[in-house]
């Protein structure tokens, strides 16, 4: 059996989990301990990059102490180390992945840096053993992104955001409307209540052709609304997140079939193609619904991730780390790969305007 220890610190999660796969070839996951630090950051609204890497300093050593009790091994039971090296907050990546080496070397085991998409990309191998190749959609705060997964480390984006990433449009909506962070659950919440028809907000680059996604428009509609409205009202507050949602809900359904029609024409003999879907994001109901009618509409299976692994977590990085171990593909020199804020999944896509604010540069 081979087993990783994954740490996860690209952000505001401090993460550590144990994955492993036996000679069956069934994975598991042995542990997954995240320690969220919302409290620390609720007060301004959104992550305070200073605060989120002391508090992973703080608090590390004793989640990675926590995972290996949880799975019931000590550090010589592990095959390898995995640790997030990008994209994500510098601070938070020196931490995690310093940690990591510092292990590797001490222990004397293979060191895995791992690009915190490609722990998104993968995870659906992990969840669903699902077969390469398949259609990723990965929506998180600083990512929205369509990529072909052909195999481990082999990943073309088709498609992307030229400006905001979709999470960052819900936090800066629930920002706009005075609602808790985090702003993505507060904004599915609130439309719950609400009229979804009551605003007619943009529904960007529908019906074009190319298959990118645009929400800074749509986030911009959001806020002349609530100021022509103001002081808002709690139906206020619960019709702009509906008809927010709709639009959105609306919006990825017609970007994402054109990605759905070119990859059923790049892999033909694939009885059914699966699309997954990954990131923070991916938890909101609403989007797993409107995405399970459009691949029943267009013959693809969907696959999406329990929700505690949509989000940051260590179960991912490890399952990535371990992916990479059994593929011969660790990295030589590892101990000397240094963290890197922008890290696009596909090395050779040519950089679009945008990205989202994590992404813009990857």
């Amino acid at each position: 059996m081979t087993r990783v220890l994954g740490i996860e610190t690209s952000c505001d999660e401090t993460a550590a989990a144990v994955v492993a796969r036996g000679r069956d070839g069934v994975p598991a996951i042995l542990s997954n301990v995240v320690l969220s630090q919302i409290e620390e950051h609720a007060a301004f609204g959104g992550v305070v990059p200073e605060i989120a890497a002391r508090a992973h300093v703080e608090a590390l050593d004793g989640v990675i102490e926590a995972a290996l009790g949880e799975a019931g091994l000590t550090f010589d039971d592990i095959d390898g180390i995995a640790a997030t090296a990008g994209p994500g907050l510098i601070g938070g990546l020196i931490v995690g992945l310093t940690t990591g080496k510092a292990l590797a070397a001490a222990l004397d085991k293979p060191l895995l840096p791992i690009n915190h998409l490609e722990g998104h990309a993968l995870t659906a191998r992990l969840t669903d053993q699902l077969e390469f190749p398949y259609l990723l959609l990965l929506v998180s705060g600083g990512h929205t992104q369509i990529v072909h997964v052909a195999g481990v480390g082999r990943y073309e984006r088709w498609a992307s955001t030229i400006d905001d990433a979709l999470g960052e449009a819900f936090d800066k909506t629930a920002k706009l409307l005075g609602l808790p962070y985090p702003g993505g659950p507060s904004v599915e919440k609130a439309a719950e209540k609400g009229n979804p028809t009551r605003f007619a907000f943009p529904r960007p680059l529908k019906g074009e052709r190319r298959p990118d996604f645009s929400f800074s428009g749509l986030k911009t509609a959001v806020r002349r609304a609530a100021g022509e409205l103001a002081p808002l009202s709690g139906e206020d507050v619960a019709d702009i997140c509906a008809s927010f949602q709709k639009a959105v809900t609306e919006t990825l359904a017609d970007r994402i079939a054109r990605s759905l029609e070119r990859f059923r024409r790049t892999c033909p003999d694939l009885a059914q193609p699966a699309l997954v879907v990954a990131g923070g994001v991916a938890a909101n109901a609403a989007i797993r619904d409107t995405l399970e009618d459009l691949c029943r509409d267009e013959g693809f299976r969907l696959v999406a991730p329990p929700l505690k692994l949509c989000g940051d977590n260590a179960a991912m990085i490890a399952w990535a780390g371990l992916e990479r171990l059994e593929a011969g593909l660790a990295a030589a020199g590892a101990l000397s790969f240094a963290p890197r804020p922008r890290w696009p999944l596909d090395e050779n896509a040519a950089p679009l305007f945008g990205t989202g604010k994590r992404g813009a540069k990857a």
